[in-house]
C-alpha cells in the first residue's frame, strides 16, 4: 500500500478538521469586501483557482488566482493568500517577497496537524484546504466528510481499468477541480489526462474521444454534453456527489491505475514534494 493511498482514505477525518479549523481561522483569512490575489503552482495553484471561483459566487469580493511566477507585479490587491504545501516552494517565496511590503499576506500550508502528506503526490492537503475555504466563506460543508467517507469505499467502475484516455470535465469552481482530477493521473500514473472546462468540451476537445476515452464530469454538467460524450463511445461518468467528494474518485483511479502498471505512485518521474530552484 502507498502512501498515497492512506492519504487518500484519511480525507474525511482531515474534512472535518479543516471545518474546525475554519470556525477559529477570523481575520487570518480575507474577510468580505477586500480584493484578494490567490497565488500557488501545481495542485496549489488549482485550490487557488478554486476560491477565487468561490469567494466571487459569495459574493465576498473580487478575487484573482495566479501562478506564482506569473502575479502582476503593477496590481495592487488588500490582501495576498499564499498556497504552499510545504511553504518551501521558490516560485512561492518568490512571488512573497516581490509582494508590496504594505499588503497584508496570508499563508495556508501543511503541518502535521492539517493534511500534511508522505506521498509526492498531493491528495488530502489540496482538498482539505479547499473545504477550509469553503467554510470560512459561509458554505454549509458539515456533510462533506460525510459524502468523502462515501467515496473513500465505493467502487470505482471496473470498465476504467481497461480505457486509455480521460477527460475531466467542470463547470464554474469545479473546472479547477477537473484541472486537479486530470493532474493526478499524469502524476501518478503516467496516464493521458485532460481537462476542460465543461461547455468547452464541445469546441474541439470531443473530436479526439472514442471506445478507449472516459468522460468524468465533476458536479453539475449539462445532460446534452454528456449525451455527446456517449455518441463518440465514451465512457460517462457522472454524479450527484459535492464536486469535490467526486475528485475523491479520480484520485482513487490515479493510485489503482499507477498498481496496476507497477509505477509508484509515491514517488512520479521528475517529480519532488516541492520544487526548489537553486539557479
Amino acid at each position: 500500500m502507498s502512501y498515497l493511498t492512506d492519504e487518500i482514505a484519511s480525507q474525511p477525518g482531515c474534512w472535518a478538521r479543516a471545518i474546525e479549523m475554519a470556525g477559529s481561522a477570523g481575520a487570518a483569512l480575507p474577510g468580505p469586501g477586500e480584493r484578494i490575489a490567490a497565488i500557488g503552482c501545481g495542485s496549489s495553484l488549482n485550490v487557488a483557482r478554486c476560491y477565487a471561483a468561490l469567494r466571487e459566487a459569495a459574493g465576498q469580493g473580487e478575487t484573482d488566482a495566479f501562478p506564482a511566477s506569473e502575479v502582476p507585479a503593477a496590481r495592487r490587491y488588500d490582501r495576498m493568500v499564499y498556497i504552499s504545501r510545504t511553504g518551501t516552494t521558490t516560485e512561492v517565496l518568490d512571488a512573497l517577497r516581490r509582494a508590496p511590503r504594505d499588503t497584508p499576506a496570508t499563508a495556508i500550508t501543511a503541518d502535521p496537524d492539517f493534511a500534511d502528506e508522505r506521498s509526492v503526490v498531493s491528495s488530502r492537503f489540496i482538498t482539505s484546504s479547499i473545504v477550509l475555504l469553503r467554510a470560512h466563506l459561509g458554505t454549509n460543508v458539515r456533510s462533506l466528510p460525510a459524502e468523502a467517507e462515501r467515496e473513500v469505499a465505493r467502487p470505482l467502475p471496473p470498465e476504467l481499468a481497461e480505457r486509455a484516455e480521460f477527460t475531466f470535465l467542470g463547470c464554474g469552481w469545479a473546472a479547477p477541480l477537473a484541472d486537479e482530477a486530470a493532474l493526478k493521473l499524469r502524476e501518478a500514473a503516467r496516464t493521458w489526462a485532460e481537462s476542460y472546462p465543461a461547455m468547452e468540451y464541445r469546441h474541439g476537445p470531443i473530436s479526439v474521444s472514442d471506445e478507449d476515452t472516459v468522460v468524468w464530469a465533476l458536479g453539475e454538467v449539462p445532460s446534452d454534453l454528456l449525451a455527446d460524450a456517449r455518441r463518440t463511445g465514451a465512457a460517462v461518468i457522472a454524479s450527484d456527489a459535492d464536486p469535490l467528494a467526486a475528485l475523491i474518485g479520480a484520485q482513487r483511479l490515479a493510485a489503482a491505475l499507477a498498481e496496476r502498471k507497477g509505477i509508484d505512485p509515491d514517488q512520479p518521474r521528475a517529480l519532488s514534494r516541492s520544487v526548489i530552484l537553486t539557479g
